[in-house]
């Protein structure tokens, strides 16, 4: 059995990717305390989670000649530089223009970081290296659950949300400095030529990835719009519906996070006895059922638990779903992680934002109707896309 040993390093990766939760879990409290401020249409407010995405694609893009070409030390450097600008700038402007840019420099270089933070984990504790990754995003959740519980608590008093949203830049730079002091690891040579752009530079074309690999794609491309739309627009619902402060609103989407983080612990001890296929199936169920709890609930006492509930389910669909679609690429991953990349800055940009047009038009709750429809596509795709054993043993 591998052993997982943390050192300096470890612990420095796993910062970077605590702030990085609270980074991205505090950003949807944000952008409904923003919306107040700017006076906007909830489409046009939803075009920040389009840039936050639009920069996940970005570094998706350029992460690994970035890489090559300066390696990892530097880029986490750029990358927590990068993103306190971009949190800072998205936290200090009102103008519209400004803060998309704000939004668009920190979803860029936050992707950036979390990337190669990922690969860092990966090459630097070898067979441990999963259970490094599965360590890191369960505490990135954990911190992620403070976010909306310090802006919404700060933006109940004279300072307003900003300054709770800007404590995510003041921890990166803290970590930037602290990162002088620790030896980041060379890149292994089997990482040297991932991702996106290595694929399409290398010089060789690209086999085609087969139909299972695709359906997989797909279902991973769902889970993600449905957690999305959740951490951008529950606080909304939960204002209109349940009669909760734009503050109080804003801090109540820690219980969805609470659920999220418990899930990815729990899940990743089931992971080990149980298939993705099974284990992805109770997870739609779950949400569906978090879900029904929290969109029909007037008061805040039905509201929270369906959030908690929600995030429970929610919690394991993405590892699952990038380990099926993995698995369905037939011995191509860094293919097939490409591609990942930049389905899921399609699931972050697009939900959210047809979300919030749908909600102008029709009514905020009436619009979160796109939640279940996301999860009966997923349960079809996950059907579509089981294994062919188990379709002949169901036949």
């Amino acid at each position: 059995m591998a052993t997982l040993v943390r050192d300096r390093v470890t612990w420095l990766i796993y910062s970077q990717l605590a702030v990085y939760g609270y980074f991205v879990y505090g950003f949807g409290p944000s952008v409904l305390l923003l919306r107040d401020d700017q006076q906007v249409s909830r489409t046009v407010s939803g075009l920040h989670g389009t840039a936050l995405a639009t920069g996940a694609v970005l570094a998706g893009l350029v992460g690994a000649r970035l890489v090559r070409r300066w390696g990892r030390a530097l880029v986490l450097r750029v990358g927590l530089s990068g993103l306190a600008v971009g949190v800072l700038v998205f936290s200090s402007a009102t103008a519209l223009p400004v803060t998309l840019v704000g939004a668009l420099v920190a979803g860029t270089f936050g992707a950036l970081m979390l990337n190669t933070d990922s690969a860092v984990l990966s090459d630097h504790h070898g067979d441990a290296g999963s259970a490094a990754i599965s360590e890191a995003n369960a505490l990135a959740a954990s911190t992620g659950l403070l976010a909306p519980l310090v802006i919404g608590g700060v933006a109940a008093t004279s300072l307003g949300w900003r300054p709770g949203f800007a404590l995510a830049a003041v921890l990166a730079l803290v970590l930037l400095l602290a990162s002088a002091r620790v030896a980041v690891p060379r890149p292994a040579i089997h990482h040297v030529d991932t991702g996106p752009v290595a694929a399409a530079g290398s010089g060789t074309r690209a086999s085609r990835l087969p139909r299972r690999y695709w359906v997989a794609w797909a279902v991973l491309v769902l889970c993600i719009s449905t957690e999305f739309s959740m951490t951008i627009w529950a606080a909304d619902l939960l204002r209109q519906q349940a009669g909760l402060s734009a503050g109080a609103a804003a801090g109540s989407l820690s219980a969805l996070i609470a659920g999220i983080a418990i899930g990815r612990v729990v899940g990743g001890r089931l992971a080990l006895r149980r298939t993705p296929e099974s284990l992805l199936a109770v997870s739609l169920g779950i949400t569906a059922a978090g879900f029904l709890l929290f969109w029909s609930a007037t008061t805040p006492w039905l509201a929270l638990p369906g959030l908690l509930v929600m995030g429970l389910g929610i919690a394991v669909q993405f590892p699952l779903s990038v380990a099926r679609a993995i698995a369905a690429a037939e011995g191509r991953p860094d293919q097939a992680t490409a591609r990942l990349s930049i389905g899921a800055g399609l699931a972050i940009g697009g939900a959210p934002f047809l979300l919030g047009f749908m909600a102008d038009q029709f009514g905020t709750r009436r619009a979160f109707l796109i939640v279940p429809v996301l999860l009966v596509l997923a349960a079809a795709g996950l059907w579509a896309g089981r294994p062919r054993r188990a379709r002949v043993d169901a036949g």
